[in-house]
């Protein structure tokens, strides 16, 4: 099962009304589209709006595409920027303030998927925020436990082939800059464990010309809202183009597979939950079947199957 969402349907309406003013969601994937583990939508706030505060029963990540919206967390406001991201835990209480001009934009993602229709309650209104003082997002401040901030070149892998300054404006080298680079593919680590999150992950791709994902599937689910660039995506047997702005989404067991056969980089934002498990996260239908064909191959030789292990007497 997959979805597929193009950039000019997405259509934020009124949300949290009573408790919100100048706020907008579009939901990109939740049960409507046959998902079970994650919702993910993408959240518009104008200059002078705001979201009252207010606490959920899953946890919830973010990822800023425009404007500088203000994240009240647990009682410390934060001003954003384009390529801030983090996370709000399990029952944290958190309101967002509007940018002080123009309209802020970022996607959100939830696990486990937030509640439809008139069912028990996951999130619960406390009143408007409260004033205080803001800061910018200072991401080398150790307090900053659950933001981070990517910039355009924390995803280029030449850049991480030298030292950082010691005054230099990031966090200090750790898996906080690490950069996963295969098959022409780069990956970023945006939310996970470290930033204490449980139940998802969010990251950012980057496939260079040519660069590949051979069909394979999950025991979990993905989204993909694409930030740049163009990709061809094959999902149960269907094929796609997908280009800026638009939405992916393929559910646990869907074969799918990513070919960039543009001229030049394609970027996507991704969210996996629940999030990939140590071992048989991926399951390339390439692999297996050269299995199949190593196990003919042994038939047509006459090689009997292996016998399983005797176990031997006390």
């Amino acid at each position: 099962m997959h979805h597929l969402l193009r950039a000019a349907d997405m259509r934020p309406s009124p949300a949290y009304r009573g408790n919100s003013r100048g706020y907008g969601r579009v939901a990109l994937v939740d049960d409507s589209v046959g998902s079970v583990h994650m919702g993910v939508g993408l959240c518009v706030l104008r200059a002078g709006g705001r979201i009252d505060t207010h606490l959920h029963s899953y946890e919830e990540s973010f990822y800023v595409l425009e404007g500088e919206p203000v994240l009240v967390l647990d009682g410390r406001a934060c001003r954003l920027a384009p390529g801030a991201c983090g996370l709000v835990p399990v029952g944290v209480p958190h309101a967002w303030i509007g940018p002080e001009r123009g309209t802020a934009r970022w996607i959100d993602m939830a696990a486990p998927q937030p509640r439809a229709g008139a069912g028990d309650p996951d999130t619960y209104f406390l009143g408007p925020p409260a004033e205080g003082e803001i800061a910018d997002l200072d991401i080398r401040d150790p307090r900053s436990r659950n933001f981070f901030r990517m910039d355009d070149d924390d995803i280029v892998v030449d850049k991480l082939k030298i030292g950082s300054r010691k005054d230099a404006p990031k966090v200090s080298a750790s898996m906080n800059t690490a950069l996963l680079a295969y098959s022409g593919i780069a990956l970023k680590m945006l939310v996970d464990k470290r930033l204490d999150a449980q139940l998802h992950t969010m990251f950012m791709v980057e496939y260079q010309p040519g660069g590949v994902a051979h069909p394979h599937d999950h025991p979990m689910e993905e989204s993909y809202y694409i930030m740049d660039g163009e990709v061809e995506a094959v999902a149960d047997g269907k094929r796609y183009t997908l280009r800026k702005g638009d939405l992916f989404w393929t559910g646990v067991g869907a074969v799918h597979a990513f070919y960039n056969t543009s001229r030049g980089t394609v970027r996507w934002l991704e969210t996996q939950s629940p999030p990939l498990p140590d071992r048989h996260g991926y399951r390339f239908a390439r692999d297996w079947e050269y299995l199949k064909e190593k196990l003919a191959d042994r038939r047509a030789a006459g090689i009997p199957p292996p016998r399983g292990r005797s176990k031997r007497s006390a």
